[in-house]
């Protein structure tokens, strides 16, 4: 028996792995495809996303494959505004990677911390019960696993076999996504580009290296079947369509198509089979979010199934997880929808565009906006207290070194500037810093794993409360507290 086993071997259930990993949970990746797709439907990662590799201690890693972009934080809808000053992280820019990059290096780091990949095996069926979930795949074999998490995509598998409802809206448009090798010259491509994109916005077309494009534009008809690539021709016409050219586009890497459908899983968990990524929603791609939110959802609830693993977790530790990530995913569905809106060339679109370009030049409206693309915004509902509950905390500077650096084994952590507060009970789960002189309001914080806040002030008896709701029962072994 595993103790967890993840379907879908993408950057949702890399990630998971990893997280799951640092805590010695057994862990086995099933992905159904034999080889990792070439096909480039992610540019980057956001703030948070930075901010998490960050805790983990492998942001050099992707740094070295990806390229900065401070102006394109919080970009909104492709409106061109500055982005906002000062926004509250130490790492305000896009990271411009690739997702076949970001999808190797997290499979990298998952198998380096221990975590079994099993490519070219495809999952047909479970069923559970109450100690676990007998897992069958094609090849007539079976593997019996504690817990079953489903990263298998929007059209899960694992989903669709729980009986989990997907309501919303279906895709009224779709669009042709591709990497190609062109004939036009540079100059008169980009030319061609920019004349096209002030008019109809859901097309592009740019370069991504050793002479080869990546073209999007929109499809002629909505087809419904979206596991179904275009070919060389469909795409080919639709240039031509609408860039009276098709730039001469020959020897494609890949063709894809995707859409504008917007869905939300009714339920993230049941029994012991969970969602995660875009098996639990999916959305409009304007924002270039969805990556972003799948790595995310893996953060908070590695540390969670974990505990559940480990036998410490509070009796709904596990539940917070579907209580925590599904707002914050009917928020990305909003905003990504209302972006989808705001590039019709229709006349109420375009109406509302102007509009909202002009708020846009508000410092207040980009910020807003930027926290909720960028992740950093995040709120979760902790129960009533400071603004600083239930948020992420940025990165800052001890008395030696920096928070994050303190955060890689994704254990809990308690900040103390009064020197006084006691971890006695916890230690095998929260780790310890007491900083005087470390720059914050407040005079301490009880960090998650997954770096949001679950606890400040200076009380140790409220403290203990809170280390009990989120860290399980002390150790007996620890004597009094």
């Amino acid at each position: 028996m595993v103790d967890v086993l993840i379907s879908g071997g993408g950057p949702t259930g890399t990630m998971l792995a990893a997280e799951l990993r640092l805590h010695g949970v057994d862990v086995l990746v099933v992905e159904r495809d034999r080889e990792p797709s070439a096909a480039v439907r992610s540019l980057g990662l956001h703030p948070r996303s930075i901010e998490i590799l960050d805790q983990r201690g492998v942001l050099d890693r992707f740094l070295a494959h990806g390229q900065r972009h401070a102006g394109g934080v919080g970009r909104f809808a492709g409106i061109d505004r500055p982005a906002p000053a000062d926004l509250d992280t130490a790492h305000g820019y896009v990271l411009g990677i690739p997702q076949p990059v970001t999808d190797r290096l997290l499979a990298e780091r998952a198998t380096e911390l221990g975590a079994r990949i099993r490519r070219g095996c495809e999952l047909t069926g479970f069923h559970q019960d109450a100690d676990g979930v007998d897992v069958e795949f094609a090849d007539g074999t079976s593997v019996r696993a504690r817990w079953l998490v489903g990263c298998d995509g929007g059209r899960s598998r694992v989903r669709r076999l729980l009986g989990v409802e997907f309501p919303g809206e279906p895709a009224t448009t779709q669009w042709l996504l591709g990497e190609v090798e062109v004939t036009t010259p540079p100059d008169e491509l980009a030319e061609v580009a920019a004349r096209v994109r002030a008019t109809h916005r859901g097309f592009g077309i740019g370069p991504v290296g050793d002479g080869r494009y990546r073209a999007v534009v929109p499809a002629a008809t909505v087809i419904e079947d979206r596991s179904s690539p275009p070919d060389l021709d469909e795409f080919r016409a639709q240039l031509r369509t609408y860039a009276g050219t098709d730039f001469g586009a020959h020897t494609p890497r890949w063709l894809s198509r995707f859409g504008d459908a917007t869905r939300l899983a009714d339920h993230y968990r049941m029994g012991r089979v969970l969602l995660a990524g875009d098996a639990a929603h999916v959305h409009p791609p304007l924002g270039g979010q969805g990556l972003n939110l799948g790595i995310q959802d893996a953060v908070n609830l590695g540390w969670k199934l974990a505990a559940e693993v480990a036998g410490w977790a509070p009796t709904d530790l596990v539940d917070t997880y579907q209580t925590e990530r599904r707002p914050v995913a009917r928020d990305v569905l909003t905003l990504t929808r209302a972006q989808s809106e705001l590039i019709s060339p229709e006349p109420g679109p375009q109406a509302v565009r102007r509009l909202l370009t002009e708020l846009m030049d508000l410092e207040d409206v980009r910020r807003l906006l930027a926290e909720k693309i960028t992740g950093i915004g995040i709120r979760y509902d902790l129960g009533d207290g400071p603004a600083l509950l239930g948020r992420r905390l940025r990165d800052i500077r001890l008395s030696s070194g920096r928070l994050y650096e303190r955060t890689h084994r994704a254990r809990g952590l308690l900040l103390d500037r009064t020197g006084t507060l006691s971890l006695a009970g916890w230690a095998d789960r929260v780790d310890l810093v007491a900083d005087p002189g470390v720059a914050l309001d407040v005079p301490a914080v009880l960090l998650r794993p997954d770096g949001y806040v679950a606890w400040l002030g200076d009380d140790q008896e409220d403290l203990l409360r809170h280390l009990e709701r989120w860290f399980g029962s002390a150790l007996a072994a620890a004597g009094p507290r």
